[in-house]
């Protein structure tokens, strides 16, 4: 089962509960996710090449209902391509996310020096399960629900379940668990909720199996309630690319069980 399914009008998705964030509306890597792989499922039409960017912006809570999109090139080029698109409820007129996903043909260059191995595999099974509950309470799926969630190594280890759109492309597999890159590594717990406004996330490699690994950093400052966090991305061979996003501290809601590790934004 994909977590988005695509509507009868084009560019129209209904999403499934496992799209929910811990806090208002739905996951904010999940709606990335959605953006990143309809553009990725485009690419090969166009000859865009491979998506090797994402930088997203979540621009107000998204909610559980029908989703429309649409795609915006902003420039085809000779090797590189920029794409934005952009996600509204059906029937309103405010956006609540965008995606800006810049992709590349790629192209072997011979670089003297430079070693392109891998490290050694891991096996992320090995690591204990963890088991995280989101704040709007027991009962209800949300996007954690989605994935299986192991730590150990120095990372935190996700395993998705379930496709975010029929046949996701590498890219959008990533933004999900990249998204709760500042959640893993918050410096306090049960505090403060620290929901992230965007996502960026680069790649220089696609995942190889099923498995993606953050090895995070967060720092806050609670004086302007502002914060960063930032991580290398990982598969069970080594590293792939990089995430970063900012962070936005407000008061933790009186009636959460547990802070979930992630954002709300979106």
């Amino acid at each position: 089962m994909a977590i988005f399914e695509p509507l009868a009008t084009p560019h129209h998705w209904k999403p499934a509960a496992l799209a929910a964030g811990p806090f208002a509306g739905l996951q904010g890597g999940a709606v990335a996710s959605l953006l990143t792989a309809e553009v990725e499922a485009m690419a090969v039409a166009r000859n865009w090449g491979t998506a090797i960017s994402a930088s997203a912006g979540f621009l107000r809570p998204t909610p559980m209902a029908e989703l429309r999109t649409q795609v915006t090139v902003v420039t085809e080029g000779g090797r590189v391509s920029v794409v934005d698109n952009t996600l509204w409820p059906a029937g309103e007129a405010q956006p609540s996310a965008t995606v800006r996903v810049t992709l590349s043909r790629e192209r072997a260059v011979e670089v003297p020096g430079l070693d392109g191995s891998a490290a050694d595999p891991v096996d992320p099974t090995a690591f204990p399960l963890r088991n995280l509950r989101a704040v709007h309470g027991h009962g209800r799926s949300w996007f954690m629900d989605a994935m299986e969630a192991r730590v150990g190594g120095e990372a935190a280890w996700f395993r998705m379940h379930h496709d975010v759109t029929t046949g996701a492309g590498p890219l959008a597999r990533v933004l999900g668990p990249a998204d709760w890159t500042h959640g893993i590594a918050r410096p306090v717990q049960n505090v403060v909720a620290d929901p992230n406004p965007n996502l960026a996330v680069q790649l220089f490699r696609p995942p190889q199996g099923a498995w993606i690994g953050v090895r995070p950093e967060a720092r806050w400052r609670p004086e302007t309630g502002l914060g960063v966090g930032s991580g290398v991305l990982l598969d069970v061979n080594g590293e792939i690319g990089r995430v970063s996003m900012s962070v936005i501290l407000v008061p933790l809601p009186r009636t959460a069980p547990v802070t979930a590790p992630g954002s709300a934004a979106g």
